[in-house]
């Protein structure tokens, strides 16, 4: 019939089902006074029935009522007894979460919220409270029409669109090469100006290449000639030559080509019938001749359009094979120039990964005839502790060995393409080098312990690979791993028996680093308790929304490291909180080159940082995408660059080495007149930008971040306008040369190059 409700003062609500009229009002009359005793209410509910039941003429209803009166009697009693037993309870049990026996939904009880009280919910009508509401409001409006002019459409002019237009004519067809211009992120990844070694120009060579690389692989030319001088890029190889009816098709046609027939492709690395169109698409000027067996085909494209098509023969003697040459198209990526530092760097891994293949660039030539172990000979050289090993298969390769150095270090390649990010074929080659130490040694290391110091390389040869995008860098392939761990183990494991004073070394090696594993874990404990003393937030990190964990949302996710409250609040104000964070450092950091490990989580301030990225316990763990350094464009903030990347490079160097580490470049000068302004990022920009203005424009110095206002500094951030230099490293071997010279002790070498570079203060341009 009815429930009974504690309510928060303590108070007792007795409940009616809809019976009579009459019942209603009495319990509505019971509700509006809560303070009556019970058996107020219970004589009050005999007198309004003896009333009604007087003024009824038949007996029949005075009984009805008299049954009625006897029935809220027993309610009463039960809810006296049941305001007895909860009360007791009460006091005895705290309440938790939930819906309690009667069917009420209770918060938690110890939630930091809590009801307002009359005076805190009271409005506010002193004239300085309203003053700073009125504040409050003008700020944030001032905001949200700073955030509407920043967005890249509100000078577009609205069109009025009606139903009737949107008709068969509207819709547009795009030819493959067409569609390749215009979305040439989906083809290509990043365009960039060259400064980065994935930028797209790169992604062209590559592209073109590959497929002479395919040629070899299937046992046609041992050589390839490139050529890249004023940005025109030349390639020829030595194979079998496109066939000559269908050179047009394979250059312009998306979804033609030889790779899709195992027949004459078995472990190629372009597989969807792309690359070369992309090239073609994205050059100004792209060129392709194929020669077979004394004849010739030639077609000329600009910008995807085919101008000219010829056939002929060519001179006796002429080996076959195909020769490319293009120009990426400036309407597309700008101004832009090959770094031939990362041109060089691919070559050799092309070397590396096929042995007996010469590839000859601008004259000089690249051959390897070990493969991955002159990979990793070149990288370390006299930095490992014991000899280099490695295993070759028919479609598994793989090299290995162990520094002194911190983290871990690969380097993992499908079909000869580079896989930055890893895989499926890393993820099992991992599994299987533990699994193989450990059979070999009849122990049970733990992974942490046989991986640390460890750097290698692996090569699979895959007949079908999957690949998470166009670029290529990861592989998706989830049937290859059993396959691969078990392989690795079996090889490791033979390698080990060959060589017992290696297996000897690396056996002394891991147990160091269980040594280690084990101090640091104190270590480790004693600063998260310190941690958790300070605050339970890390106190500089302003952090984002989403991070790399959350996939598509954060892959875009990026950390500025920062120098001063200054620079981080104006870049607090101008970042995108979805996906950008900040971590302030007090200043310059501690010097950590030469020091232990466990001396990172004494130091508060940097394992703050390592909290921040997530990396305390594993790099694998790192929260963002990008690690940005943003300091000032001064002598300080130079050093504190330094002391940020010795940090990395010092413990954390896989960061570096997989290309997390980024620096901020901002724009040293700001040349406006009354119409425009001009960032400039260098004096030379800075003089165009005047010379463009005249001489009455004004010319401003940035000496610090913190002097860039907001609504300025938002673009210098934003993904499509912010100027990103990654940090990399050519050789691994180099880096304990680097840190020893720039951050070590003070030696007669360093005094020594300081007193030749050093700059007087008329040679400063400021």
């Amino acid at each position: 019939m009815g429930g009974i409700k504690k309510e928060n003062e303590g108070k007792v609500v007795v409940k009616k089902a809809a019976a009579s009229k009459a019942t209603e009002k009495k319990s509505a009359t019971s509700k509006a006074a809560p303070k009556a005793s019970t058996a107020t209410k219970t004589t009050t509910a005999k007198k309004t029935a003896t009333e009604k039941s007087a003024s009824a003429s038949a007996a029949t209803k005075t009984s009805a009522a008299k049954k009625t009166v006897a029935s809220a009697e027993k309610k009463v009693t039960a809810a006296k007894s049941a305001t007895t037993t909860k009360t007791t309870s009460a006091k005895s049990k705290k309440p938790v979460a939930g819906i309690d026996e009667e069917g009420t939904f209770r918060a938690w009880d110890n939630a930091k919220t809590v009801a307002k009280s009359k005076k805190e919910a009271a409005p506010k009508n002193s004239v300085e409270e309203r003053a700073a509401d009125k504040k409050a409001t003008a700020e944030a409006e001032k905001k949200l029409e700073a955030a509407k002019k920043a967005d890249p459409n509100a000078g577009m002019a609205k069109k009025e669109v009606n139903a009737s237009d949107y008709s068969d004519d509207k819709i547009r067809h795009l030819d493959a090469l067409e569609h390749i211009r215009l979305r040439s992120g989906m083809y290509i990844g990043r365009l960039g100006d060259g400064s980065n070694q994935n930028d797209g120009i790169y992604i062209l060579l590559k592209e073109i290449i590959d497929n002479s690389i395919d040629e070899f692989i299937m046992g046609f030319g041992t050589k390839i000639d490139v050529e890249i001088k004023e940005n025109r890029v030349k390639v020829r190889d030595y194979g079998r030559g496109i066939p000559l009816g269908k050179v047009v098709d394979c250059v312009s046609q998306i979804n033609t080509g030889g790779k899709y027939n195992d027949d004459v492709f078995q472990f190629s690395v372009g597989m969807n019938g792309v690359g070369t169109k992309a090239v073609n698409a994205l050059s100004s000027y792209f060129r392709v001749i194929s020669i077979r067996d004394g004849k010739c085909v030639e077609a000329v494209f600009a910008e995807g359009k085919l101008q000219s098509n010829k056939s002929g023969a060519v001179k006796p003697g002429t080996k076959n094979g195909t020769y490319f040459e293009f120009v990426p198209d400036e309407k597309i990526f700008g101004k832009y120039s090959f770094n031939m530092e990362y041109v060089e760097k691919r070559m050799w891994n092309y070397a590396y990964l096929n042995s007996g293949l010469t590839l000859r660039l601008n004259g000089q030539d690249f051959a390897s005839q070990n493969g991955l172990l002159d990979l990793l000979t070149k990288e370390l050289e006299s930095e490992t502790i014991y000899p280099i090993g490695s295993y070759t298969g028919e479609h598994l390769q793989f090299a290995f060995t162990h520094t002194n150095s911190y983290g871990e270090n690969y380097f993992s390649f499908v079909n000869g393409q580079y896989t930055s990010d890893g895989g499926t074929h890393l993820t099992a080659f991992k599994e299987g080098f533990i699994k193989g130490v450990n059979d070999f040694f009849q122990s049970s290391y733990k992974s942490e312990d046989i991986r640390e110091g460890i750097t290698a390389a692996i090569l699979v040869k895959v007949k079908d690979p999957v690949f998470e995008s166009q670029t290529k860098n990861k592989l998706g392939n989830t049937d290859i791993r059993p396959w691969i761990v078990a392989e690795v183990q079996s090889g490791l494991d033979n390698w080990l028996h060959k060589n017992p004073k290696a297996a000897e070394r690396l056996k002394a090696k891991i147990e160091a680093n269980e040594k280690l594993r084990t101090e640091l874990s104190s270590v480790k404990k004693q600063a998260k308790e310190n941690a958790k003393k300070v605050s339970i937030r890390i106190p500089k990190l302003k952090d984002c929304r989403y991070f790399v964990q959350d996939g598509k949302k954060g892959e875009n996710s990026m950390i500025f490291i920062t120098e001063g409250d200054s620079a981080s609040g104006t870049m607090t104000h101008s970042r995108n909180a979805d996906y950008q964070a900040i971590f302030s450092l007090r200043g310059k950091p501690e010097n950590m080159y030469g020091k232990k490990q466990s001396d990172i989580y004494k130091n508060d301030e940097l394992y703050q940082l390592m909290m921040a990225l997530g990396i305390e316990n594993s790099v694998e763990n790192l929260k963002y995408s990008k690690i940005v350094i943003a300091t000032d464009a001064d002598n300080d903030g130079f050093h504190i660059r330094n002391l940020v990347l010795t940090f990395f490079l010092g413990y954390f160097e896989e960061l570096v080495t997989s290309g997390r580490v980024f620096i901020l470049e901002t724009p040293l000068f700001r040349v406006r007149n009354k119409k425009e302004n001009i960032y400039c990022y260098s004096e030379q920009e800075r003089d165009e930008a005047q010379k463009k203005l005249g001489k009455g424009c004004e010319v401003n110095r940035f000496k610090g971040l913190g002097e860039i206002n907001p609504e300025e500094f938002e673009q210098f951030i934003a993904p499509e306008t912010m100027h990103l230099t990654p940090v990399e490293v050519s050789q691994l071997k180099i880096i304990p040369q680097l840190l020893s010279f720039y951050m070590g002790k003070n030696t007669p070498e360093r005094r020594k190059f300081i007193e030749e570079h050093l700059l007087s203060n008329a040679e400063i341009d400021v």
